[in-house]
């Protein structure tokens, strides 16, 4: 899973970049996207490792991406539509909105820059949309058949776009399959990240806010600064600026929360390793994300809850007491389920 960094320039974006990723500036390709992967914090897999003391411990990765050049309301042409198409790939988006003051003394604008960017959004859809709708309209001249339930959708996104909305507002056309490969941006699932000044710990407060399902504050420029500190050294900060845990953690957990995603674990062949899916995921779907054979000669999955074999304190004792289940391929996969699969290929 892929989330792409967006935001007005001198939002702070490399900055949020740089403090995912643990990377720093000069370790950046100088062309192209820059993308990094990071590994999800979850503390069952420490609780996992200490209990079977496995040779190898795997956490689950997501990716981050931040487009090579600068987002910048009011922007068009070819410049504007090969940066966002460097994003149009990605899961979801992470918009970057500055809540911080410049070194110039600008005073910070989140409402009017988190909306300036969304206008964007909206207008590089608006282009993809009526360019499909001119093409569909070609092809049915030229006597070709075309899916008038694609056109219907359309249209639909065309009135919404022209209204200044948002896609991801009607999930009957952000989730429709005939839509998905327009990678439509306004249809993407967004988490808003507010850049805040060193002592500012909270959201903006303004009148009539607009609607944000996923949002938190950040404050980027002291995280990156407490990411080159000592263990020691990093905890005192903490302390002295009231942060209960590190920005890092919060954007990658309300990104796995963003994008639907659930863990379960494995443990076999001496490793403990976690693995990401989307919530409502099937056992045999399950098994394919771990390989394709796995599904292919799926038989059975033996699912253990986490708290069920903490509470035991062995597999072996959990089996005991019956909290092994059994199940089958339909069966949906729960968070902090550990899984054996059975399988003949």
């Amino acid at each position: 899973m892929r989330l792409g960094i967006i935001g007005l320039p001198a939002s702070g974006k490399s900055t949020i970049f740089q403090v995912l990723t643990q990377s720093k500036p000069e370790q950046w390709a100088k062309k192209g996207p820059l993308i990094g992967t990071v590994q999800v914090p979850d503390g069952r897999v420490d609780t996992l490792s200490k209990l079977f003391k496995p040779k190898k411990t795997v956490y689950a990765h997501l990716e981050y991406l931040l487009p090579h050049g600068v987002t910048a309301h009011g922007h068009s042409g070819k410049g504007a539509e090969a940066l966002w198409n460097e994003v149009r790939p990605c899961d979801a988006l992470v918009h970057v909105v500055r809540n911080f003051q410049q070194p110039g003394g600008e005073a910070p604008h989140p409402r009017e820059d988190l909306l300036k960017l969304e206008t964007d959004m909206i207008f590089a859809d608006l282009v993809v949309v009526e360019k499909r709708i001119e093409r569909i309209n070609l092809d049915r001249k030229r006597g070709q058949e075309i899916s008038h339930e694609e056109v219907e959708l359309l249209q639909a996104c065309l009135k919404a776009l022209e209204d200044e909305n948002s896609l991801r507002n009607y999930p009957q056309l952000a989730f429709a399959p005939l839509l998905k490969g327009y990678t439509l941006l306004s249809a993407k699932p967004v988490l808003t990240v507010f850049n805040n000044d060193e002592q500012d710990e909270n959201l903006p407060q303004w009148q009539e806010p607009p609607t944000l399902a996923n949002a938190l504050a950040v404050r980027g420029k002291l995280e990156m600064e407490l990411a080159e500190l000592s263990p020691d050294d990093a905890a005192e900060f903490l302390t002295a600026y009231h942060v209960e845990s590190p920005a890092r953690e919060r954007v990658i957990q309300h990104s796995c929360h963003l994008l639907g995603l659930i863990s379960f674990f494995t443990v076999v062949h001496e490793e403990v390793r976690c693995w990401l899916i989307p919530r409502d995921t099937t056992a045999l779907d399950a098994a394919g994300v771990i390989h394709s054979d796995m599904k292919k000669g799926f038989i059975r999955a033996e699912v253990l809850a986490y708290d069920d074999l903490i509470a035991a304190g062995s597999y072996q004792q959990a089996k005991k007491e019956a909290k092994v289940g059994l199940e089958g391929k339909d069966c949906i996969v729960q968070d902090g389920d550990v899984i054996y699969f059975r399988f003949n290929v």
